[in-house]
């Protein structure tokens, strides 16, 4: 007996979206599992479709003599009465009357029926669904349970949950919300499709839609980082020399930047230039505070100091420390801000210093590496520590120390203070400058002369020698530090 289910697959592929091949095997399965429970196996069980779309289900019998099994057996005498040429040992195929179905069987197959579309929609969904992850998908508030919001994407219902909602924004029944697709799972109770406002990608994604330039990659966004709600910053660089990335995305009279923050419900938008160098990658991702100066202290490390004026201080830090934090994460760098009288104030380390030489174009010296008197090799602890409580830790500040305050150093020796020099000839390349301020009189000035014999009275002035730059007067013939002899000449202004 053929059935007619061709209606039956039409409504199923208007209303379910299921391909036609994977109905009838759905509709051949039912029919199996009615046949199963009907005579116990159905293995010899066959369902044809006509051209149609009917059905019929066939038993495919063994032509013996004498019956054992007369679910896949067919004595030959009634074989005869269907087909006249059969002959033992045949196959023949059997048409079944469903309706010989009892109720139970009917029941079991439309379990199996229902079961199988509801898996067969899952994997449609969930094909279809997967390939949009990362894509922003329209749907409309449904209801809310537990701080989590249902979304009707018309096909299936989304998940917005309460860590993926902007804490800006509130919803009601049939509100229209714009959310990204970032995870599709299949669950015992269905596809479930998770949606998010607050991740980085929905800006990207809100930006590509609203800015074509980024659409077509001729402005391509280098990193953004976001507390959702407050503040997002957005750096960004052109592939062409003759569009700007930062205009390009404010478009004209600010239309574009001000579409996407009314999407973000009012979230403030940074929008910078990305730069491969460092420092003014740094002072771009401080905005909108202008920063004076960038100094990196510890490239290795990723560490840097910023230097604002006093107005730009609050700016650029912002309000609970939001703008320098998500500068932070943007160039991936730890900024530390400081005025600029803070900073005239701040004790830098050698690291540091070389840095702020560099950034005013000062060669760096090899002597460098060594700074603090502590990282001479084989130096001699007792001296290290009675210069640093002395205040004395940088070999500079023990080169700039005068005679009279090695004197004062009573808990070292003159041996020692021989061995510690020694050791820093041998560590430290030293480079003396040469411009050293002279000591001025109102009316008259004295010149300090290497090598020659004094011809003035001595007086009680002290200066510094022009060698070593240690504290000499003028009743001195060589210079105590570096014994080089000196001259005192009088000259009129």
């Amino acid at each position: 007996m053929a059935i007619d289910i061709s209606e039956a697959i039409h409504q199923l592929i208007r209303d379910r979206g299921m391909s036609e091949e994977l109905i009838l095997r759905t509709i051949e399965n039912t029919i199996l599992a009615a046949y199963k429970r009907r005579y116990g196996n159905a293995d010899n069980a066959i369902v044809r479709f006509n051209d149609d779309r009917e059905v019929s289900v066939y038993a495919k019998k063994n032509i013996v003599d004498g019956v054992y099994d007369p679910v896949s057996e067919i004595d030959l005498e009634e074989a005869r009465e269907l087909n006249l040429e059969a002959e033992l040992g045949d196959e023949i195929l059997i048409e079944v009357n469903t309706k010989d179905f009892d109720r139970i069987s009917v029941q079991s197959a439309k379990q199996t029926a229902h079961q199988a579309i509801r898996e067969i929609q899952k994997d449609s969904f969930y094909s279809e669904y997967k390939n949009k992850v990362g894509e922003i998908i329209i749907g409309y508030y449904q209801r809310e349970r537990n701080g989590t919001i249902y979304v009707d994407l018309g096909k299936i219902e989304g998940i917005l949950p309460k860590k993926f909602q902007s804490p800006r924004e509130t919803y009601h029944v049939n509100d229209r919300i714009k959310a990204l697709i970032i995870e599709v799972n299949k669950t015992p109770a269905g596809l479930q499709v998770v949606l998010s406002r607050t991740h980085t990608d929905f800006v990207r994604a809100i930006f590509e839609l609203e800015v074509p330039e980024i659409y077509d990659k001729t402005i391509e966004i280098h990193k953004i980082v976001r507390e959702p709600g407050y503040r997002t910053k957005l750096a960004v660089y052109s592939n062409r020399d003759d569009v700007d990335p930062v205009g390009a995305c404010v478009g004209l009279k600010g239309v574009r930047i001000q579409s996407i923050i009314k999407e973000l419900e009012g979230e403030k938008i940074d929008i910078l230039k990305y730069d491969a160098d460092p420092r003014r990658f740094i002072k771009n991702a401080l905005s909108p505070a202008e920063v004076r100066d960038v100094i990196v202290l510890d490239e290795g490390k990723h560490q840097a100091l910023a230097v604002v004026s006093d107005s730009q201080l609050s700016l650029a830090i912002g309000k609970q420390g939001l703008n320098v934090r998500l500068a932070n994460r943007l160039v991936d760098w730890n900024i530390d801000v400081k005025t600029d009288a803070q900073f005239e104030e701040m004790d830098i380390a050698a690291e540091s210093r070389r840095a702020v030489s560099e950034l005013f174009g000062d060669a760096e010296d090899p002597g460098d590496e060594l700074s603090r008197i502590s990282e001479l090799p084989g130096v001699d602890t007792q001296v290290v520590q009675a210069l640093q409580e002395k205040g004395v830790d940088y070999i500079e500040d023990f080169l700039a120390l005068s005679q009279k305050d090695l004197l004062d150093l009573k808990a070292v020796t003159e041996e020692q203070l021989e061995a510690l020099q020694r050791l820093i000839e041998e560590n430290v390349e030293i480079v003396e400058d040469d411009t050293r301020e002279e000591a001025k009189q109102p009316e008259e000035s004295l010149q300090v002369s290497p090598g020659i014999v004094p011809e003035i009275p001595a007086e009680t002035e002290a200066y510094e020698c022009p060698e070593c730059g240690a504290q000499i007067t003028v009743d001195m013939t060589s210079c105590p530090n570096c014994g080089i002899g000196l001259s005192f000449e009088y000259e009129d202004e």
